[in-house]
């Protein structure tokens, strides 16, 4: 069967959520194209000729931008069988459906995709939500654009080609702002190491000298991560690579900190999302601040960069909260190590969010926007409303990280910041495409 497999955006990554299936549905012997609409336009001969076509869907600008692309593409092929699968095709079900989608998929999607292919039409049978043990198979990236066309590595003032992995799928955590949560329900699951390290060879074989693991925590497994990266690093001793781990785990295991540095980790990107207690307990965090600043020792002492993540704006932020957060920001000597946007970044409450167990956001919010794929919500005070507002163009306006940062401090406290001290750019590794949802 021809089948069309589409990536909307995926952090300027090489999509994993269309190799992982593309692997599946070849090795059944179908014919499958993967389109990646961050690097090229829809391939419009491959959407009129498919008999099913399915929509990758990790985060929320990916599902809006699908939602976009269903709309082109039913004109073009009203008889091609629609399928939307990933993290946030579950719990947006009845608006996608509504669009004609025939089948969604959640969790460990692979299974269900190839079962959606060959049954036919009809009701769906498979799963919404499959959290079975899968065996993996390597990830097929034939067709995919080459990796050059995605977001680098720049570090010591070079550009490094980059590749993209997963070694495990889901969390054990609960924090209740994550879209994993309504999905996983605190379960994950371990992807093979030499399926990963095959993954990683064929990329390495195709220009990629660092890989960015996309584990919504790589310590969720530590003994599997440990196994993992020397493993990587005796194979391949010049590649470099990033990963994600919560601020907890970064106590919890901190004996694996210089693991990760002798092996070639360059950053670990944290969720730190508040540094005021009262917050970080209503998101579940699972942290502190205190904690924070303890993980920022810990990292720089291991000779590894911290790239912190927060929810700037959300509805207990004030005037106050903001301008602590940029001065502890700058105190701990992080301005290099913050992308921009994360100065701007605003809650985000989609469907199926754990985030609706509060009432008191329950009571701020209104009703679902399905157009936005969210729970709309309000500040209580206008000047933070403004203040996201022109954070928000400070940032798209761009510069270096001290610009931006300099320009942010003066939005929020009406006056230029003190003469804080950097670390020179170039001692920072960072991914061009910053991290984002």
């Amino acid at each position: 069967m021809r089948v069309l497999l589409i990536s909307t955006y995926e952090l300027g990554r090489q999509p994993f959520g269309l190799a992982s299936p593309a692997a599946w549905l070849r090795a059944r012997g179908h014919e499958v194209t993967c389109a990646d609409m961050a690097c090229a336009p829809l391939p419009v001969s491959a959407a009129r000729a498919a008999e099913a076509i399915a929509f990758y869907l990790p985060m929320h600008t990916a599902t809006r931008l699908a939602v976009r692309a269903i709309q082109k593409i039913r004109p073009l092929n009203p008889r091609a069988r629609l399928c939307c699968y990933g993290l946030y095709a579950p719990v947006n079900e009845p608006y996608l459906r509504s669009l004609g989608v025939e089948a969604i998929l959640g969790g460990e999607f692979e299974p269900g995709l190839v079962s959606f292919v060959e049954r036919g039409g009809g009701r769906q049978t498979e799963p919404l939500i499959s959290l079975d043990r899968l065996r993996f198979a390597v990830p097929d990236r034939e067709g995919l654009p080459p990796l050059g066309r995605y977001a680098a590595l720049q570090v010591n003032g070079a550009r490094r080609t980059a590749g993209y992995t997963e070694a495990s799928r889901g969390c054990k955590h609960f924090c209740r702002h994550c879209p994993i949560v309504p999905v996983y329900e605190g379960r994950f699951r371990v992807v093979d190491r030499e399926v990963v390290l095959e993954d990683i060879r064929r990329q390495v074989e195709a220009g990629a000298r660092h890989i960015a693991f996309g584990d919504p925590d790589f310590f969720n497994g530590p003994a599997h991560a440990a196994r993992l990266v020397e493993a990587l690093h005796a194979r391949f001793p010049e590649v470099t690579y990033d990963v994600t781990v919560k601020v907890e785990h970064l106590l919890r295991h901190r004996d694996l900190l210089p693991l990760l540095a002798r092996t070639g980790c360059l950053f670990v990107t944290s969720a730190v999302e508040s540094l005021d207690d009262a917050v970080l307990e209503k998101l579940a965090k699972g942290h502190t601040r205190a904690d924070t600043v303890e993980a920022a020792r810990l990292v720089r002492a291991a000779g590894l960069a911290l790239a912190p993540t927060f929810v700037a704006f959300h509805p207990w932020t004030t005037l106050d909260s903001y301008r602590d957060m940029l001065a502890f920001v700058a105190d701990h000597d992080l301005i290099e190590n913050v992308a921009p946007v994360q100065f701007a970044v605003r809650l985000l409450i989609p469907a199926g969010s754990k985030l609706l167990e509060l009432a008191e956001v329950r009571d701020r919010i209104g009703p679902f926007d399905e157009a936005a794929l969210s729970y709309p919500w309000q500040s209580h005070d206008p000047e933070v409303t403004a203040l996201n507002t022109r954070v928000e163009c400070e940032v798209k306006a761009g510069g270096t990280r001290r610009e931006v940062f300099a320009r942010i401090w003066e939005a929020a406290h009406g006056a230029p910041p003190p003469d804080f001290h950097l670390a020179a750019r170039a001692t920072i590794p960072y991914m061009t495409e910053p991290w984002f949802c």
